[in-house]
């Protein structure tokens, strides 16, 4: 089949000659067995060209829905191509969750899972670290499962497309959680400058949003267990008196339920209603990963140049990840901040300025969302990304024949 496709955002038209929207497993080992070059596209929600191929490209949203809860209530097992939109209702009828989400329950799980995507919360790591296993077709059309006593699957979690079709994955489930969401308007300066960690600690999932055009947070959004409400100002912060969308202009009636409404965890953790677009897609968007405790220092370096962001910027927003052990995750063995970036969609105004910040965060090791735009060099992504040999060693094991790579790819394998 031959259709041109692109990326949520319209940023990227892939290249590929042909696509597939495969509606079994075997139809998928068919496709990868006839060889390369081949990529997989989840929901499209990346800015950059991860997915692009000049072969085939495989998008696997038609095949049969798969959620199946494991007898003793902790795990489920779900197939490769189910938006986190879809799985939640379904677990939430059967009383269990998942720790946490992203913004939006749009995208694909195996999409997100492969870049290490994320919600927030000084205790929740990213969404990656809830898989146990995952079944995935490699580049010889074998189907491979690994799960967490395999010693390659802290490598192979976090995968970039690289490794082979995910088309089947077991994911942690916890009791079902009802959530209550609080706006705050005017975060102060000087709050964040002497009270940035309690901050961040202070809910289940904290952000902070600024359009950098000074030194204030235009708002603060608090997501807090339904038994654990709030009232009164936050940390000079003052509750807002009506509903707001993270991005100026964009309606209100897009965002979950605000005003410590409470309701269950898949209609509070994300900021977007499954329901709506959660914005127009005319964007780009890049993110930035800090240790912790560089947290104010990385807040510090983005506003010493913000005359030069804020022109180009509709949207920052400031999280906190907890730390895990997937080799390629921004938070790899560090609790982390991370600073996303909504820019408008203007490739040559926005490189100039994100070139600027990855100077300004580079003394902070600062690593890349591997979803987005981005302009940091092979060679500083192997001293960010300590395992990023190693996972060059797993690439080359499971794709010996290269049927999965691509210029991006190897750009990013890259020594150079």
């Amino acid at each position: 089949m031959t259709d041109r496709v692109s990326n949520w955002a319209g940023n990227v038209v892939f290249g590929a000659k042909r696509v597939h929207r495969p509606t079994s497993v075997d139809e998928v080992r068919r496709l990868v067995s006839a060889g390369g070059p081949l990529r997989v596209l989840g929901s499209g929600h990346s800015f950059n060209r991860m997915a692009d191929t000049t072969g085939d490209l495989i998008l696997l949203s038609s095949l049969p829905r798969l959620v199946s809860v494991s007898a003793d209530r902790t795990s489920v097992r779900i197939d490769g191509g189910i938006r986190y939109g879809e799985l939640a209702p379904l677990l939430q009828a059967q009383g269990l969750a998942l720790h946490n989400t992203a913004s939006l329950p749009h995208i694909s799980v195996a999409g997100a899972i492969a870049t290490a995507t994320h919600g927030s919360g000084v205790l929740n790591a990213n969404l990656a670290t809830a898989v146990s296993s995952l079944e995935l077709i490699t580049g010889d059309g074998s189907l491979v499962t690994l799960d967490r006593e395999n010693p390659d699957f802290p490598g192979a979690v976090v995968h970039l497309g690289a490794l082979g079709v995910i088309t089947a994955l077991t994911l942690d489930v916890v009791p079902t959680f009802d959530i209550r969401q609080y706006v705050y308007d005017d975060v102060p300066r000087s709050s964040i400058a002497s009270s940035l960690p309690e901050m961040l600690a202070d809910g289940y999932s904290v952000s902070l949003f600024t359009d950098w055009t000074g030194l204030d947070a235009n708002m603060a959004w608090l997501k807090r267990r339904a038994d654990d409400p709030m009232s009164g100002d936050w940390f000079g912060a003052h509750p807002a008196d009506g509903p707001r969308h993270p991005v100026p202009g964009m309606p209100a009636e897009n965002s979950t339920e605000q005003h410590g409404v409470p309701g269950p965890w898949h209609a509070r953790l994300p900021h977007f209603r499954m329901e709506f677009t959660p914005s127009s897609g005319e964007e780009l968007q890049s993110e930035y990963h800090v240790a912790r405790s560089d947290a104010l220092a990385a807040i510090d370096a983005v506003a010493a140049i913000r005359s030069e962001v804020a022109p180009v910027l509709q949207v920052c927003e400031i999280r906190s990840i907890a730390a895990d052990e997937l080799w390629l995750s921004p938070n790899y063995r560090r609790d982390s901040v991370a600073l996303h970036f909504t820019w408008i969609a203007d490739t040559d105004a926005v490189l100039p300025v994100l070139g600027a910040i990855e100077v300004q965060l580079a003394p902070l090791a600062a690593r890349p969302h591997w979803g987005k735009v981005f302009t940091t060099a092979p060679a500083t992504l192997r001293t960010l990304f300590p395992r990023l040999s190693d996972f060059s060693s797993l690439v080359a094991r499971y794709d010996p024949a290269g049927v999965f790579r691509n210029e991006w790819l190897d750009s990013v394998l890259s020594s150079r």
